[in-house]
């Protein structure tokens, strides 16, 4: 089967395209390379697939649109694995037109390539920021998700509207994921346990917003690589069931979404001590007040992904510290 995943030389692209050539399938990888972060570091991902000959990788931007219909044209795919985004809550207090650019306009060009080329399925990347001022916990996707709280949020819950007006109209399958809090090797400069890890290593205080009174369902990149690959092969189909417009999550048109997450959240504290103990090191805290676009607490709910896929994450906190901790020490020492 032939597959495009987006963002290829991103941290879960990356990893998903791994294991996707692993299975036997061939798979077209685009990435922009833009510089959000270290570029360095997508170039060391994309190396570990350098010597796969069932991946190819080109380097194109999601927003031009003539560049993507070709690439839709030309190379027939089977499925689409949209994983590309402009990412991060607090970037997108600083610099929301590149939102605009990567996760709306470039998500349409997806959506396109994918109407005019009649892909089996779409899977895209939403978020669990969706979920935004919800109290409710856990979060269900059958909650509303009307209130979001970033740029960011707002985005991708726009992705989800989108992917619903082309199922419906066009009978395209997608598929929308709302990631909980992924880290694990090779993950974002950007999030927390990479910057608590490079602070703690170079002697430096770290920042606990909230004064460390915030809980994630921190998710380890195991775990969410084998939801996608699970999901990929359950296709949404069209329904005359109207009771499925009762859902946010469903619809009669071929449209689902699911949360992917650890189905348990893990206090900051406990994780900043799953870290220390990993590194060996104490960390110095500096205690700061919540920051604007950010929520208390996440807690995915995985029930409807257990039903459908079997998907149950096996990687626990402690464990997948310490794999990122050594993957770190790793890697930098060699840079």
């Amino acid at each position: 089967m032939k597959y495009l995943v987006t963002g290829a030389a991103g941290f879960i692209g990356a990893q998903v395209s791994q294991k996707l050539v692993q299975q036997g399938h061939q798979v077209i990888g685009i990435d922009n390379l833009n510089d959000y972060y270290d570029v360095e570091l997508k170039k060391s991902r994309l190396k570990q697939l350098a010597n796969q000959s069932l991946f190819t990788f080109k380097k194109l931007d999601l927003a031009d649109r003539k560049a993507i219909a070709e690439l839709f044209q030309n190379e027939q795919f089977n499925r689409v694995i949209h994983l590309a985004a402009q990412a991060g809550v607090r970037y997108s207090l600083e610099n929301p037109l590149a939102y605009a650019d990567s996760n709306l306009i470039g998500f349409l060009t997806i959506l396109e390539g994918c109407r005019q080329q009649h892909i089996e399925h779409l899977i895209y990347a939403s978020s669990s920021s969706v979920y935004g001022l919800n109290q409710q916990m856990p979060f269900s996707t059958q909650d509303p998700v009307d209130h979001p709280v970033s740029l960011y949020a707002a985005t991708k819950k726009s992705n989800e509207l989108m992917a619903h007006c082309y199922s419906h109209l066009y009978q395209i399958p997608t598929t929308g994921l709302r990631f909980f809090t992924v880290y694990g090797p090779w993950g974002r400069p950007d999030m927390a346990l990479f910057k608590f890890t490079k602070a703690i290593l170079a002697n430096q205080p770290i920042d606990v917003y909230n004064h460390g009174k915030l809980s994630r369902d921190f998710t380890y990149i195991d775990d969410i690589v084998e939801g996608i690959l699970r999901v990929q092969s359950h296709i949404p189909g069209i329904s005359t069931d109207s009771s499925r417009l009762n859902s946010p999550a469903t619809s009669t048109a071929p449209y689902q979404i699911f949360n992917i997450g650890n189905g348990s959240p893990v206090e900051l504290m406990e994780f900043i001590q799953a870290l220390e103990q990993a590194l060996g090191i104490p960390a110095q805290k500096n205690m700061l007040p919540m920051q604007p676009g950010d929520v208390y607490s996440t807690w995915a709910d995985t029930e409807d992904l257990f039903k459908a896929v079997g998907y149950h994450p096996q990687v626990s906190v402690q464990q997948g510290v310490q794999n990122f901790v050594e993957w770190y020490q790793n890697y930098y020492s060699h840079c």
